[in-house]
């Protein structure tokens, strides 16, 4: 592992395979080993470099919110450190948030996106208000019963029903984290802006991928990217909810492949 300091916080990275550089989000609230089972799908032919986004995994949390301006200052220093340039996007949930922030900013910086159970609006007022109450129960109740609330939010009833060891793997990473750390990392999400107006500003080859068991960023979310984003692709798959490349990395990994292969070099 890598490690880096980005202003208040210390970012941990890894850095796996040769080839075009292709950078993970991962999702809240696990980190990068995430990405592992889809790795051998890409790592033959790209550079994957797979960060523990600030205030998970290994990653530390900084000072207040830690707002989606934040992260990407973070992303950019991790592709500054590791030499690179212009890299393929591939982020999951909070991770296409990021994406989003980073397009806004560095958006010369992205050469494609694949965006997987995301979505581009900001949250409702109830939304918000839900997760800052999250955000105060979490300090006060601990991370356990926050993590065994999210687990059938977080992945389709089909993993939930017949792959424990996917729902104990997430776990695993899950408790990688502290109530703090779920506290400011909710706080900094429920203060992201909306991005539904910066889509079609977005002229890079785009692949949007759904869970169709996804309770959390729905078919309808991607069917609005689709239409937003000129020229990009939507894939549903099936029996997988919000963590789809987790739970089912066999199909969505030869997605990724074919989609970066398509593209071509960054």
């Amino acid at each position: 592992m890598e490690r880096l300091r980005s202003d208040d916080a210390e970012i941990v990275y890894e850095i796996q395979g040769n080839g075009p550089p292709v950078i993970l989000l991962h999702p809240f609230p696990c980190h990068h080993e995430f990405w592992n089972p889809i790795a051998p799908a890409l790592n033959s032919r790209y550079r994957l470099i797979t960060p523990d986004l600030r205030g998970h995994g290994d990653s530390e949390i900084g000072d207040g919110p830690a707002l989606m301006e934040k992260h990407a200052r973070d992303v950019a220093r991790v592709l500054d450190a590791a030499g690179v340039g212009k890299a393929a996007f591939v982020a999951c949930s909070i991770g296409g948030y990021i994406s989003f922030e980073f397009w806004r900013r560095s958006r010369e910086r992205v050469s494609a996106l694949a965006l997987c159970n995301s979505k581009p609006q900001a949250d409702t007022v109830e939304a918000r208000s839900n997760r800052l109450k999250v955000a105060a129960d979490v300090l006060e109740f601990g991370a356990e019963q926050f993590f065994e609330g999210m687990i059938p939010k977080l992945m389709g009833r089909t993993t939930v029903g017949t792959r424990p060891d996917l729902v104990d793997g997430a776990r695993r990473m899950m408790r990688k984290m502290s109530p703090q750390d779920i506290s400011l990392i909710q706080r900094g999400m429920a203060e992201r802006p909306d991005s539904v107006g910066d889509l079609k500003t977005i002229n890079v080859p785009t692949l949007i991928v759904m869970g169709e068991e996804d309770v959390l960023s729905t078919a309808a979310d991607g069917e609005l990217m689709r239409q937003s984003i000129a020229g990009s692709q939507l894939r549903v798959i099936p029996k997988a909810g919000h963590y789809a490349p987790w739970e089912q990395s066999e199909p969505v990994g030869k997605i990724l492949r074919q989609f970066l292969d398509e593209v071509g070099p960054a």
